[in-house]
């Protein structure tokens, strides 16, 4: 339930765009975000660095479509999401040696800190990698077609990067030892 409320701005984009355009479909992810982080504040009295973060860069491209009338402005939204996410990945080992991916993994499984630091890089190579295929696809295909990439290209692909993850980190999880009693 709480993976189907993280795309929930996102579905609701792209239902919107099916029916009735970019722009609607752009004010619609945009009340759709404020309202998911509204609910989030109101059960939490917490909000995250970084669905704030989105919800400004959404607030500020989704406001600069409308205002303009020009849909380069919310295209623009993923990959600039996406090279902040890397960004944040790749410098985050200067700030106190560790870095992103084992600070937010390492409570739940134990690999050795190389394997963090391969894992951190290769998420973050990722998300740049991701923001400039948005833009391939955004300039190099129809609007319509951009739409579906959105959800379908870069949600797969997120996917699959966990999946093979997981399968990596598989093959390098430290056994802890056990004190079971007979």
């Amino acid at each position: 339930m709480k993976l189907l409320a993280s795309f929930f701005p996102i579905i609701l984009f792209f239902i919107a765009y099916k029916t009735h355009g970019i722009y609607v479909a752009t004010g619609v992810a945009m009340a759709a975000a404020l309202l998911q982080t509204g609910w989030h504040w109101l059960r939490h009295r917490q909000l995250e660095r970084m669905h704030l973060i989105t919800l400004a860069l959404l607030l500020v491209f989704g406001g600069m479509t409308l205002a303009f009338h020009d849909p380069t402005f919310i295209k623009w939204k993923p990959s600039v999401v996406n090279w902040l996410f890397g960004a944040a990945f790749l410098i985050s080992p200067l700030f106190g040696g560790i870095s992103l991916t084992e600070r937010m993994m390492s409570q739940a499984i134990s690999v050795p800190r190389n394997i963090w630091q391969r894992l951190n890089l290769a998420w973050g190579l990722f998300f740049l990698a991701l923001g400039c295929l948005n833009l391939f696809v955004a300039y190099s295909f129809d609007e319509a077609t951009w739409v579906n990439f959105k959800l379908f290209g870069l949600l797969g692909l997120t996917f699959a990067f966990i999946i093979a993850q997981s399968l990596y980190l598989a093959r390098h999880v430290k056994d802890e030892p056990t004190t079971e009693k007979p």
